[in-house]
């Protein structure tokens, strides 16, 4: 039995960095902590807890954790402070010697956060020295098995449901295997209970989250069609959105299944890294570019109209300039909707850095520019078909005074204008006529309500 009485009373503030799935687990760590009695600190109000969960994708990842959790203890004086996520499990002790941090959870320990806390904060207020105790916990690689479930919402309208974590490929560049451990997963009865429940909160979309969900079924014999064709026998449930799968995990049945059903909505976000086979091979891909285009042509021939989202790597290890212009040419032939560009940074650790060949910064500077100036033309061009159309849009909560945004079916953000939000629009999903871009160009506007 684990004495809460510590946590009655408490104040609590939360910092995320990365991913939707690290957003998805701190969500659950506040909700957890607010069913013991501890209330999210205001705006300004100095917090009893803080806990800051980190990426280490990037070296300028690592750079903002740092900065990230140096500014929580400063702010929030004598604050018990704990720090999890992949920066955490990759880099322990550097992590538990800055100045303020009590105590440091790995991949495997976050699942028993609450066990830790009451355990180590009681010791804490006991001896009345925050930030000297520098504990971290943390196991290796192999010894990472637990899974902490994972289905909040926070403070957003949809809901992130965790159906996967950790990762078996050990791409040459990712260091995130070894921040998150091997592939596990919940059983696909476990999760349909946790989406009942968001049904019965009220949720409208939930976002499955996972560091390779298409590995889903590992741990239990299941497979992920087996988890989509579960999920959307959920009452009360209207959309859900697969996060990011692997190309040579997206299956024709998966396509074939999404374009067929009701509930899961034609928006798909897959990882490319590189449009040249010679890049992929020393990325350790486990595809080609031939496949990948076979991909996007079966989603196009069966959801013209679907979102499609492709992450891009520049400035990796081996990109020469004629292997950039092949994935240049490859994404401007290629009927996506929009990129996410990001530049190559060395981890330490990779079988990456035995590549020879780099690229400067200023070089994958300007390879960045190049393909962000194609996403926007791509996201232009498909927004533009979509102008003057009727479309069903679940808006969210605005802040007062501002205009409400939310999202068709096919991941256009929509944006309504001040004159016409309302309150009681949120988490509804309501037709509207779609007019022209907005003054940021990064949304359509309303122009009036169907």
């Amino acid at each position: 039995m684990i004495d809460t009485s510590i946590f009655h009373g408490k104040t609590a503030a939360y910092y995320t960095l990365g991913c939707k799935l690290n957003f998805s687990e701190t969500s659950t760590f506040g909700q957890m902590l607010s069913e013991l009695g501890v209330r999210t600190a205001a705006k300004g109000e100095r917090a009893d807890l803080c806990l800051i969960n980190t990426c280490s994708v990037t070296e300028v990842a690592d750079h903002k954790c740092r900065q990230a959790i140096r500014r929580f203890a400063r702010q929030n004086p004598g604050a018990f402070v704990v720090v999890t996520g992949c920066y955490a499990q990759l880099e322990p002790q550097q992590v538990s010697g800055i100045e303020g941090v009590d105590l440091v959870l790995g991949a495997n320990e976050k699942a028993n956060l609450i066990q830790f806390l009451t355990d180590k904060w009681s010791a804490s207020l006991l001896d009345c020295q925050h930030g000297s105790l520098h504990q971290h916990h943390t196991v290796g690689l192999k010894d990472i098995k637990t899974f902490a479930p994972s289905c909040s919402k926070g403070s957003r309208t949809r809901y992130f449901l965790k159906v996967q974590d950790g990762c078996d490929y050990f791409c040459t560049y990712c260091t995130i295997p070894f921040a998150r451990g091997f592939s596990r997963n919940p059983t696909v009865s476990s999760l349909v209970s946790q989406a009942e429940q968001a049904a019965a909160e009220g949720g409208r979309e939930i976002v499955l989250t996972g560091v390779n969900i298409g590995d889903f079924g590992k741990s239990t014999g299941e497979t992920f069609l087996d988890l989509v064709k579960a999920l959307d026998t959920v009452e009360g449930i209207s959309r859900y959105r697969i996060s990011s799968i692997e190309p040579d995990l997206l299956t024709d049945d998966l396509i074939n299944y999404c374009a067929g059903s009701q509930r899961f909505m034609p928006h798909f976000h897959i990882p490319l890294q590189s449009g040249s086979d010679k890049v992929l091979q020393l990325m350790h891909r486990h595809y080609n570019t031939a496949l990948f285009a076979s991909k996007i042509a079966t989603i196009r021939r069966l959801m013209p109209d679907a979102f499609i989202g492709v992450d891009v790597m520049v400035g990796c290890r081996g990109e020469t300039p004629d292997c950039f212009e092949e994935t240049f040419h490859f994404l401007s032939d290629l009927d996506v909707t929009q990129l996410h560009v990001f530049p190559y940074s060395e981890r330490p650790g990779t079988a990456a850095l035995r590549i020879p060949y780099t690229v400067d910064d200023r070089e994958k500077r300007l390879r960045s520019h190049r393909l962000l100036e194609l996403s926007d033309k791509k996201t232009l061009q498909f927004y533009s078909r979509h102008t003057g159309l009727d479309m069903d849009v679940l808006f969210e909560k605005a802040p007062r005074g501002k205009a409400m945004h939310g999202f068709t079916p096919n991941y256009i953000r929509v944006e309504l204008p001040v004159a016409q939000a309302r309150p009681e629009y949120d988490n509804q999903i309501m037709r509207v006529h779609l007019g022209g871009l907005n003054a940021k160009k990064d949304a359509l506007t309303v122009k009036e309500l169907v």
